[in-house]
């Protein structure tokens, strides 16, 4: 009996994304008391190779950053609260990680099993529940004694936690935190914020679009009147629900900026992948037979229609492959891109007939 392998495009619909892969660990409720987070308890804790410091400043980050979002913090255990934020920062790193692969172990802020020196900890508790979300924030050394002998730094414990809070102050664990409880209401107030620097706008779009937080599409279609932002919200479109593929369409043939017009393609391939909407084909489609259409933006456009499989790309696509192989020139990257993307295309549409 003949193996039947289901195209790619259709194993990436089904599957997770990796870094919300775990969601189904939690029940309904559980998921609906993350929901209501409001009140955070922070537990701290700072070790060195001489044993525990205080960690009262580490506990003060934390709570101060969170706040930023709208939580109300405490660090008293008696007192109510509804989740604990662990953080635990060592001079020399005790493995307390994720497992080797799945989930936020793929992550490139996961737990490290390599790194042995300074390190912090994050992760949280819903009740008794110790939660499977874990991330780490490390030094740019690995070794605390030679690198606080070569700045003349002092104790080495002691200097390898100053720079671990430097790092915590860096790292957006409060936004990281907001999106894993499933509240884009906080993420959408503070992008809303004139204190909100650019960058932190960028991280919050692309949570929201990781969240499929369909609620958060009005405020992203106010973004694509921002060039610098334009493009990150347009990606995060990409995984929102249906609304947005008009938006998208309408973008995609109107911009007059390549990497917008780019953006809206993919965005346009990732939705209708996601929902199995054919209505995105025949503007790509629109796209992918303009001469005016520039290879960057061709290429993106060959990717989206090779994820909603579908009979009237095919013939296009083979017309488009055949142009392009009478053009040889092995120092054109974008070329070899797109026939890269227009060769996988035809192979995801022409065997589409024996799984439909």
């Amino acid at each position: 009996m003949r193996a039947v392998l289901l195209p790619i495009a259709y194993l990436l619909v089904l599957l997770p994304t990796p870094s919300w892969a775990y969601r189904d660990y939690f029940t309904i409720e559980q998921k609906a008391q993350l929901a209501k987070v409001q009140t955070v308890l922070v537990d701290a804790m700072a070790l060195t190779d001489k044993g525990a410091i205080e960690a009262g400043p580490i506990a003060d980050l934390a709570s101060r950053r969170l706040g930023e979002l709208g939580y109300t913090m405490v660090q008293d255990r008696a007192k109510p609260h509804d989740a604990v934020f662990k953080v635990k920062c060592e001079q020399r790193k005790t493995w307390e990680g994720t497992t080797a692969a799945g989930g936020d172990a793929d992550l490139p802020d996961a737990p490290s099993r390599l790194w042995k020196g300074p390190a912090c900890q994050m992760t949280y508790l819903l009740g008794e529940l110790k939660v499977r979300w874990q991330r780490e924030v490390r030094t740019g050394f690995d070794d605390a004694v030679v690198a606080a002998q070569a700045t003349k730094a002092g104790e080495p414990g002691a200097y390898a936690i100053g720079k671990l809070q430097e790092e915590l102050e860096k790292y957006e664990f409060p936004l990281l935190l907001t999106a894993e409880w499933g509240q884009p209401e906080r993420l959408l107030t503070l992008l809303d914020s004139a204190d909100t620097t650019q960058a932190r706008k960028v991280k919050i779009f692309s949570l929201l679009g990781e969240m499929q937080a369909d609620e958060a599409l009005p405020r992203l279609k106010q973004a694509l009147q921002d060039r610098d932002l334009a493009k990150q919200a347009l990606s995060a479109m990409g995984n929102l629900g249906r609304e947005g593929i008009p938006l998208l369409i309408e973008i995609m043939t109107t911009s007059q900026d390549l990497e917008v017009q780019t953006a809206a393609a993919k965005g346009l391939g990732q939705l209708g992948g996601l929902h199995g909407d054919a209505s995105v084909v025949l503007p790509l489609l629109a796209k992918l037979k303009d001469p005016k259409t520039d290879w960057f933006v061709l290429t993106e456009v060959a990717w989206a229609l090779g994820k909603i499989p579908d009979k009237r790309s095919i013939q296009p696509l083979y017309d488009l492959d055949k142009k392009l192989q009478a053009l040889h020139d092995p120092e054109n990257i974008p070329l070899k891109k797109l026939k890269e993307a227009v060769f996988w295309s035809i192979k995801q549409c022409d065997t589409w007939d024996q799984f439909s």
